[in-house]
């Protein structure tokens, strides 16, 4: 009988068979690791690389799984999903087609992507990587404007959850104030977080550096808009760790070219970044290519989990099942 073939995707690091021990899997599977992903409109090529496997795993919402590219993988029994969510797979399709989708636990710490936002934060304050390019090209200080102390200064929190709340401390620590804002907030929840409840209007316009920690849904598509920039101070930082989409990138990328603010930027709208996109191109920037969550704790926290998913599928007692309605299928 031939083995189950298990793709791991998405691992764009080429990381991924180092970080845990892939071992009591692959006595029971064939493995095979790509570092490509599958973007919208790449089903066809998809569906060649990945016709002969029964399970994929996917990192996070770097693939998409359509309800055509589901149809073209007849095989395909299991996707096993890292983190709490999946907006990039077509569950009603897979459940139709009675794939099993299976989630890891929201249980993974907040700290590395709070603490992207935080070396964001202090490289852009600091010019770091202005300074790291002028010793590359034979100069010292020359041509790098003054930086900025953070104590004292004011952080403005959009999305005070779990990684906000991070990142209230981080700016305490530094000696700043800290103000919030979200949809939902309280004054309450923001107290506890240690931080103080102001309108949106309000964030923009009091904070020296703004930092987004949300989660991308319909309501926070396309939350962030010309007029808050507009509002900012001149020189102001603006950090996004969370989803591209959050913000109106447009109106981002016109604030930044008319040096109104300095952004620092782990997502954008289309990943990985095209080699063309304007953003490449702007000198008042921080940019990288999403890293927030991709420390060797942050990945086994994510693949050690997704592996145990498929270790109890192939057991014949799946877990943490996102469409525990298929079983019904018989």
């Amino acid at each position: 009988m031939a083995k189950t073939k298990v793709a791991i995707i998405d691992d764009w690091q080429n990381a991924a068979r180092g970080l845990i021990d892939w071992s009591p899997l692959a006595a029971r599977a064939e493995l095979e690791f790509f570092q490509r992903h599958f973007a919208a409109g790449e089903e066809d090529e998809a569906a060649t690389l990945l016709a002969d496997f029964d399970i994929v795993l996917l990192l996070r919402e770097r693939s998409r799984f359509s309800e055509g590219l589901i149809a073209k993988l007849p095989k395909l029994k299991m996707l096993s999903l890292t983190g709490s969510r999946a907006p990039n797979v077509d569950l009603e399709a897979a459940t139709k087609r009675g794939i099993i989708c299976t989630l890891t636990s929201g249980g993974h710490s907040p700290a590395p992507a709070a603490e992207m936002a935080l070396a964001l934060l202090l490289a852009a304050a600091r010019k770091i990587p202005q300074g790291d390019a002028a010793i590359r090209a034979g100069r010292f200080q020359q041509g790098i404007p003054p930086g900025i102390n953070l104590e004292h200064r004011t952080l403005g929190i959009i999305g005070l959850g779990r990684i906000g709340a991070y990142m209230a401390r981080y700016g305490h620590a530094l000696g700043m104030r800290v103000i919030a804002w979200s949809q939902n907030l309280t004054a309450e929840k923001a107290k506890e977080a240690g931080a103080e409840l102001v309108t949106k209007d309000q964030l923009f316009a009091e904070s020296d550096a703004v930092t987004v920690h949300l989660v991308l849904g319909p309501r926070s598509r396309g939350l962030i808009s010309a007029g808050d920039f507009a509002s900012m101070k001149k020189n102001a930082i603006f950090i996004n760790t969370s989803r591209g989409p959050i913000v109106d990138e447009a109106a981002l990328l016109a604030a930044i070219r008319e040096k109104k603010i300095v952004a620092a930027l782990d997502v954008f709208d289309s990943e990985p970044l095209p080699s063309d996109n304007p953003f490449r191109d702007l000198p008042n920037t921080v940019l990288t290519p999403h890293l927030g969550f991709t420390t060797e704790e942050g990945l086994h926290a994510f693949y050690q989990p997704a592996m145990e998913n498929i270790l109890a599928f192939l057991d014949g007692a799946p877990k943490n099942l996102m469409n525990p309605e298929v079983l019904k299928r018989g």
